[in-house]
Order: structure tokens, then sequence, then C-alpha cells
């Protein structure tokens, strides 16, 4: 199960570079989007990977991790998942006010495609 995840963490960050270097707006956006996936996934696994145990501290048993999951990471994921589309929507309507000004959708600018 870690292997499989840190696999896709590894291919959604490494597409995610891919596409923040390329020459277009939007593929930047979606660069980042894909990157801010990763980073969640990442942070989500960080919390530990058990199925079928409570975030919730029972009476009885121990407070630690080998009876309980972390439920930090899965609060800053869900706030950085809120936080993220927020920004992805913000990205959007100034690439759509850039491509409106300039009347092309480069990251620096010119006119010509690679």
């Amino acid at each position: 199960m870690e292997a499989v995840l840190a696999l896709v963490i590894g291919v959604l960050a490494g597409a995610a570079v891919w596409l923040v270097l390329r020459p277009r707006t939007f593929q930047v956006v979606m660069g980042l989007t894909l990157l801010s996936y990763a980073v969640n996934l990442f942070i989500f696994s960080v919390g530990s990977l058990f199925l079928d145990k409570p975030p919730i501290v029972r009476p009885g048993v121990p407070a630690d991790l080998e009876h309980y999951t972390d439920p930090m990471p899965q609060s800053l994921v869900l706030t950085a998942i809120v936080i993220g589309f927020a920004t992805t929507a913000l990205f959007l309507v100034v690439l759509l006010a850039s491509r409106g000004l300039s009347g092309n959708d480069h990251v620096d600018g010119s006119r010509e495609d690679p």
C-alpha cells in the first residue's frame, strides 16, 4: 500500500512539474493544481495508513498512533483543499483577464508557439 501511494504521489508531482514548465498559462494552472493534489496526498499519508481505526480517543485505550489515526493531517488536507479551490478560481480569473488584455495565453507574453 505504501509503495503504491508513494508511486502515485511521485507521478502526480512529476506531471505537475512538467505542466508548470509549459509555456501556456492554463497548463501552468493545471500543473499547480496537480502539485497541490500530490502535496495533499503526501500530508494525508503522513497521518498513518491504518484502516478502521478511529481518530477519537476512547477511555481505556492508550492515546498513541498504534491505536488511533492522527486527525491533524486530515484537517490540514481539508483546509488545503478549500484554499486550493479558491486559489485555482483566482488563477483562472487572472488567466482570463490576461488573455483578454494581451490577446495570448503564454506565460512570458510572447506570441509565437515554441
